[in-house]
């Protein structure tokens, strides 16, 4: 199958979104497809030889986030080009009406059209307003995907219609083959806590962890906190003051790295704050057998089932987190039978099971079958009607 993915976002700065995009492309073409992924990357940005830029990207604030988005009569010649190209059996657009390339695509696109919404939002005035303008677009997309849930919501609240649940995929082996290391590794005493995402964003929520770090320091005055991602720690250095010692920046870390720190630590913190449709790094952590203690953003609950998985804390609460990581840290019992949950049950997002049921949804468009219905979606994943 000819298969073209269409990101909104740019490839110069990776997130959730585009690294669910690189994986699933590479698991399709580990499997035969030919793919071909067009994305926003500047010229000089280096990318894989399966994805084709569609132009230089601009940063735009989106839901509590900066989105770098590509858009305009330049992009449009190119993503004609590409689908002119590609001739796809089917064009699968991720984050469709957002204001960049997916968009113009759309519109573009004689292929069947699959798309698969990531974002969880309560209210959006952006997409309510939005929502008329887009409308001739979207009656062009034959299924949809959420990868979610809370995305799902999302969809019908706002676009009306519905959309078949597929998870975010995770190659499971690779985070639980991980090996730890050493510098990296906590005692009983000297726990290790991880937090992975964006340092300047303040829905990643590091800044609760941050608040919680005196109290956690009362009761383990050893603890060290491995912060990994991009951005800038002085304000954290700052608000901590005597104790900033206990921060360890690890910058941007590579996927090898990121999962042996998850395989090293005695706990990964997940403190955000809102905004977020699933979980990605969650499911990276059971993955590689880390102890999660996570917000109880809904979408996180789903992913920990209910706590099962892992230690749940009241959102945007210092000392509910600094409560949450003292108890799991004083009970390595209940760390490990949480965490046998977690492996027992995170092989249902494996990439080789997401790709599967995506794969299900092409066959069913490029078959001439209509959006899916509720029952369609039953039968799909296996389920009943």
């Amino acid at each position: 199958m000819r298969i073209g993915i269409v990101c909104p976002y740019s490839f110069d700065a990776p997130g959730g979104v585009q690294i669910h995009i690189r994986d699933l492309a590479e698991m399709l073409i580990s499997l035969g497809h030919e793919v071909s992924v067009l994305a926003p990357a500047d010229e000089d940005t280096p990318v894989p030889d399966y994805l084709v830029s569609a132009g230089g990207a601009v940063p735009v604030r989106y839901n509590g986030s900066v989105a770098r988005l590509s858009f305009g009569p330049v992009v449009a010649a190119r993503a004609q080009r590409w689908l002119a190209a590609g001739d796809f059996d089917v064009v699968h657009i991720h984050e469709p009406i957002t204001p960049s390339v997916g968009l113009i695509a759309l519109r573009l696109a004689e292929a069947p059209v699959v798309a698969t919404f990531h974002s969880s939002q309560l209210r959006s005035r952006a997409m309510q307003i939005a929502y008329p303008l887009v409308r001739p677009a979207l009656e062009r997309i034959s299924a949809r995907i959420a990868v979610s849930e809370d995305a799902r919501r999302t969809v019908v609240e706002h676009l009306g219609g519905d959309a078949v649940v597929i998870p975010n995929g995770v190659y499971v082996d690779r985070f639980a083959s991980a090996t730890p290391t050493a510098g990296w590794t906590g005692t009983p005493e000297a726990p290790t806590i991880a937090f992975l995402g964006r340092l300047d964003e303040p829905r990643k929520g590091l800044q609760v962890l941050v608040s919680a770090i005196p109290a956690i320091l009362e009761r383990y005055p050893r603890a060290r906190f491995l912060i990994a991602g991009r951005g800038d720690l002085d304000w954290a250095y700052s608000e901590l003051g005597a104790h900033a010692g206990v921060l360890e920046a690890l910058g941007g870390i590579s996927d090898e790295e990121k999962a042996s720190m998850l395989a090293s630590v005695d706990l990964y913190v997940a403190p955000q704050t809102g905004g977020e449709s699933f979980g990605i790094v969650l499911v990276e952590a059971m993955s590689a057998g880390a102890c999660v203690v996570s917000s109880d953003l809904s979408a996180f609950r789903r992913v920990l089932d209910d706590g099962e998985s892992g230690f749940l804390f009241t959102t945007s609460d210092p000392a509910s987190l600094a409560e949450t990581v003292c108890r799991a840290l004083a009970d390595p019992l209940e760390r490990e039978r949480r965490r046998a949950h977690a492996s027992a049950v995170v092989g249902r997002y494996d990439w080789t099971q997401v790709t599967r049921q995506i794969i299900d949804v092409y066959a069913m468009v490029t078959a001439g079958e209509a959006a899916p219905s509720r029952s369609l979606l039953g039968r799909l994943l296996g389920g009943t009607p």
